[in-house]
């Protein structure tokens, strides 16, 4: 079995872009990827705040990364990670066999954690969104709704309430959980309707979404929404499960390492939305994936 200088487990923007540094570096790069090459920008139709691109789809971004990083020199294997075996040289293990490398990048990234609805998947990037700062202009004088209390949910309402004609809130508890700070601040926005106590049932429309119907908790009465997009922001789910025993994971399971992306266990480290931190951006997991990079290329050399 041939052993890599590196190999990186995760094909989004962070996975990508440590593969490209560390073949910079003309190091032997083997990328691990169990689904579709680009991460969550791949369910953004339109992106506009990606540093030298003036507007390019998610998919066309993801495509200019793995061309680039192809081009380089790196090796693919489509494959799901089950888990790393530590020592002097590290084995990956997946459902396609054993890989070994002298360091190992986990770029698994997080995903969105979902409503449950029937044709929820199939509205997404196109009606449904998760991030206010990447989507919002595409609302612009329109009807949203924000699905979720916390800190976040607040934050996109606020965002959106800067630009959208009317904004809900909904919530499925009977009081919003964010801080009191951000709920003042959008209790006091007159184009903001919070509505407490209701999940949302299903959603509304055939080719777009028209809308969604809400549920109220305490008695199960429906009512229709007419919104032109909803923003759901009720969590994120980090990937890290199988890699446990050798990166340690906060309470939220999120790795537990810092700008540096280092882990406590050596050569193993850490880059984009499974690390620990605050803003999870595509700029900041392109970040991460280089720094991760260039640590890794000092551990092995």
């Amino acid at each position: 079995m041939s052993v890599y200088d590196i190999i990186v487990i995760g094909g989004g923007p962070a996975g990508l872009t440590a593969a490209l540094y560390a073949r910079r570096a003309n190091k032997s790069v083997l990328i691990l990827e169990k689904g579709a090459f680009g991460g969550q920008i791949t369910f953004s139709p339109k992106v506009e705040n990606i540093p030298g691109f003036l507007s390019l789809s998610g998919n066309e971004f993801a495509d200019h990364l793995v061309e680039q990083v192809l081009e380089q020199g790196a090796e693919v294997e489509v494959c799901e990670v089950t888990g790393i075996r530590d020592g002097e040289i590290k084995t990956v293990l997946t459902d396609s066999g054993e890989f070994q490398a002298k360091a190992v990048i986990v770029a698994t990234g997080a995903r969105h954690r979902l409503l449950g609805l029937e044709r929820e998947k199939e509205f997404i990037g196109d009606g449904i969104s998760f991030c206010a700062v990447c989507d919002g202009a595409f609302y612009q004088g329109k009807t949203v709704a924000v699905i979720g209390g916390g800190n976040s949910a607040l934050q996109e309402a606020i965002l959106l309430s800067e630009q959208c004609e009317k904004v809900f809130v909904v919530q499925n508890l009977d009081t919003l959980t964010g801080e009191q700070k951000l709920r003042d601040h959008l209790a006091a926005r007159p184009n903001v309707e919070i509505i407490l106590g209701t999940v949302v049932d299903a959603i509304l429309g055939e080719k777009a979404l028209t809308g969604i119907r809400v549920k109220r908790v305490a008695d199960g009465a429906l009512s229709d929404l007419a919104v032109d997009g909803m923003f759901v922001a009720i969590g994120l789910i980090p990937q890290n499960e199988p890699f446990a025993n050798v990166v340690k994971l906060n309470s939220y399971g999120y790795a537990d390492a810092d700008e540096s992306c280092l882990t406590a266990t050596p050569g193993i480290f850490v880059a984009g939305d499974c690390r620990s931190k605050k803003i999870r951006q595509v700029t900041t997991a392109a970040a991460d994936g280089a720094v991760a990079a260039l640590a890794a290329c000092d551990y092995v050399d």
